[in-house]
């Protein structure tokens, strides 16, 4: 074939096609040989012969990756660097066996049993101390390696690698199980359930309803992988709340002589109603074990009822976190709270609720919890309101054939996420060459995805009872019903994930490049790429698949991990040791909450599948109006944000505010207490809390939040911040709400 003239900028063979180990084809690339070449080789001159000779040596339009290596190292070897050739062919011979390790089940368990940290601590809410999670993980390492033997090869392959990764393999493929969901909790208090072997009648009161919440959390997180959520909770609790009321009422004719005492005492004793049932979900959720073994991730979505019972339901939520857990009065790791902001109901002073957001600002300022959704923007992003299923998976507005909109009793399916990053480093300064190695990558997830739900359409109802018989996913099918009627249609999602595209940009524009407008076009344009395929998938296959903003936990490690080992330390991209969430600023950058918050709300309207947007503050007990600034201000902008601030407690020396990060966890700046007996440490994990002192998280997510700065200092003026970001950000009419009530902050 013609000699080809090789470049200093990567490039293609346009003509030579490469089939690789999982039956991908793709496209030969110069490049790739190049860098390989690079690791055995120092002398540039050198490496160019080699490549010219490794080209020249190529005579057919379609090859193997077996070819390519046995060309590489025939060549090595003819150009007498014999201890380069077996450096390569060791390498080649040390990813296979890695390969065949990871479909071992004897292997991955040995490894378990050996004390592998990145196993232990791949899920920071699963306490590897104790039987069941122990149980549970010696199952999972099993499982993955089975999963893996079951997934399609060019799937399995792209995950080895680090190209993609398919999440919940410890679960999925092995068992048919669905990801996260919102559950119908009004349909199965109304109607009754079936748990075990016991009948569930409608319960009476809110004390027995909320007791049975609890039942049915522990249920639902037992019969699938991924979080459970409550959309709406102080309104589906309010109409339990109400027979309270009735019931002290009575209790008020039958006994108090004076009329006028009647209605107080009801109202009394209903309110102490509700806060022991709230305190009680509360305790229960934070002591259960699922047969998963960790706590179940479950969120609760409350404040847009208005009546008095929603609005008690509401206070008692925030109260009962305020008040914390135990006799040191340690911060709630569960449930998730997800408090709604509406324009009209409880943003402005003149609201109804607007004291209720007064009680979510000071909960969120001692406990960082609740988040908050930002009611008409959500709409506006996904569709449809409702609460996120987890800590940031949203479903997409959905009707039922009576053109009724449902959200609760729908799911998720799954997730596969992209190596943005790498793709990046792939293509080596040539933006053309990275949008052809995403299309690439996307085929590969888009296989990946369809497998997931043609694996999840595998259950039987009986399977997983509480889930499709008896109300979880909101209708009750029969024992020989067809799953697939719960999730066809575009009623359930199935999600595209991805990581990195800080770390995508800087291959590009440096590691400095937020400010500039052709490098956030160009990670926008990723996230419109993505948000394509998924539509077109969506019209093709009629399953729902969205672009999912990854939590990455323990993916923000390996992905990085993986690329490190593969094409070394380059600054700002791999050197962290950890890759950026998502669309996030990078958090070793310190903008203004103003700033961050409109730099990312122009990713939001292509990952309406998951996404969550985070400031992080100094304490903030003494000026919660700051915070409330931040949650005005964002509310045009971003659909879901999360408050992190310093909420660490020391036992011994009585030290409250931010923990110091060491090599290994965290420590009291004051007396360098580490003892999780006598310390309370409280992170961000992810889009859910976590204590890192108790059950520790992976290398990459420790040296990420360790990364973390402020955006909010002490001394700021945040009305002067304020002002000077809204003229940036915002529209005309949202400028004029916030600087109408700059005296609120």
């Amino acid at each position: 074939m013609e000699q080809i003239k090789l470049k200093n900028k990567y490039e293609v063979l346009t003509d030579v096609q490469v089939i690789k180990q999982g039956g991908q084809i793709v496209r030969f690339r110069v490049e790739n040989i190049r860098r390989i070449l690079a690791i055995l080789v120092s002398d540039d001159i050198l490496i160019e012969e080699l490549m010219q000779e490794i080209i020249d040596n190529i005579d057919q339009n379609i090859i193997t990756t077996e070819i390519i290596s046995e060309n590489v190292y025939n060549t090595l070897i003819n150009a007498g660097l014999d201890l380069q050739a077996r450096q390569y062919k060791e390498k080649a011979l040390s990813k296979r066996a890695y390969y065949q390790e990871q479909l071992n089940v004897q292997t991955k368990l040995d490894q378990f049993v050996g004390g592998d940290k990145q196993v232990l601590n791949e899920n920071a809410n699963k306490d590897s101390r104790v039987y069941n999670t122990t149980r549970d993980l010696t199952a999972g390492v099993s499982a993955k390696a089975i999963g893996l033997r079951m997934l399609p090869k060019k799937v399995a392959n792209a995950h080895l690698k680090g190209d993609v990764h398919y999440h919940d393999l410890d679960y999925h493929p092995y068992s048919p199980m669905t990801n996260c969901c919102l559950i119908d909790f009004e349909e199965m208090l109304q109607n009754g359930f079936h748990i075990g072997n016991a009948e569930v009648e409608s319960p009476k009161s809110i004390n027995t309803a909320s007791a049975q919440i609890a039942q049915i959390v522990a249920n639902v997180a037992s019969s699938q992988y991924g979080g459970c959520s409550a959309d709406r909770i102080d309104e589906v609790l309010a109409p339990y709340a109400e027979l309270n009321y009735h019931k002290h009422l009575k209790e008020a004719k039958k006994w108090l002589p004076d009329e006028e005492q009647h209605e107080p005492y009801a109202l009394a004793k209903t309110k102490k109603d509700i806060y022991d049932a709230m305190q009680s979900l509360e305790y229960e959720i934070n002591t259960l074990y699922s047969s998963n073994g960790q706590t179940p991730f479950t969120t609760l979505g409350f404040g847009l009822g208005t009546n008095w019972f929603e609005r008690e339901i509401q206070k008692a939520i925030l109260q009962v976190r305020i008040g914390g857990l135990g006799r040191e009065k340690r911060t709630a790791i569960f449930p998730k709270l997800v408090f709604t902001l509406k324009k009209g109901l409880n943003l402005e002073k003149e609201d109804p609720n607007y004291d209720i957001k007064q009680l979510a600002i000071e909960c969120a300022t001692k406990r960082m919890y609740p988040d908050v959704l930002m009611y008409d923007k959500l709409i506006e992003l996904t569709g449809s309101f409702k609460a996120p299923m987890g800590c940031r998976s949203f479903l997409q507005g959905w009707k039922n054939d009576d053109n009724e909109e449902v959200n609760s009793g729908r799911m998720n399916l799954g997730v596969v996420t992209l190596n943005i990053p790498r793709i990046a480093i792939q293509a080596n300064g040539d933006q053309e060459a990275f949008w052809e190695i995403l299309e690439e990558r996307l085929s590969i997830a888009e296989e990946a995805l369809v497998y997931r739900v043609a694996r999840c359409k595998d259950a039987e109802p009986e399977n997983a009872p509480i889930l499709y018989q008896h109300g979880a996913f909101g209708t009750r099918l029969a024992k020989d019903e067809d799953v697939d009627s719960l999730f066809k249609g575009r009623r359930a999602t199935v999600s595209l994930g991805y990581i990195g595209l800080y770390e995508a940009a800087t291959c590009f524009f440096g590691p400095n490049w937020e400010h500039s407008k052709e490098a956030k076009e160009f990670t926008i344009d990723i996230l419109k790429v993505l948000k394509q395929h998924t539509d077109q998938w969506g019209d093709k296959y009629d399953y729902h698949f969205s672009v999912y903003a990854t939590p990455s936990e323990s993916l923000t490690d390996r992905f990085n991990r993986l690329d490190r080992k593969k094409y070394g330390s380059i600054e700002h991209i791999t050197n962290k040791e950890y890759y950026t969430n998502s669309f996030h600023y990078d958090v070793r950058k310190d903008p203004t909450p103003f700033e961050k918050i409109a730099f990312e709300s122009e990713y939001a309207p292509y990952t309406s599948g998951g996404f969550i947007h985070y400031c992080e503050y100094p304490n903030l007990r003494q000026n919660p109006k700051a915070l409330e600034a931040v949650w005005d201000y964002a509310y045009d902008l971003v659909g879901y944000l999360g408050t992190n601030t310093p909420i660490d407690q020391c036992y011994e020396c009585g030290f409250k505010g931010d923990f110091e990060p060491t090599a290994h966890g965290f420590k009291c700046p004051q007396c360098h207490n580490t003892n999780p007996e006598t310390c309370d440490v409280v992170k961000r994990t992810c889009g859910y809390l976590g204590n890192p002192q108790i059950r520790p998280m992976v290398k990459g997510r420790h040296k990420e939040i360790a990364s973390r700065v402020k955006h909010l200092h002490l001394d700021d003026d945040v009305s002067e911040l304020l002002k000077e970001d809204s003229n940036r950000a915002l529209n005309k009419e949202t400028r004029m709400r916030i600087l109408s009530h700059l005296d609120k902050y």
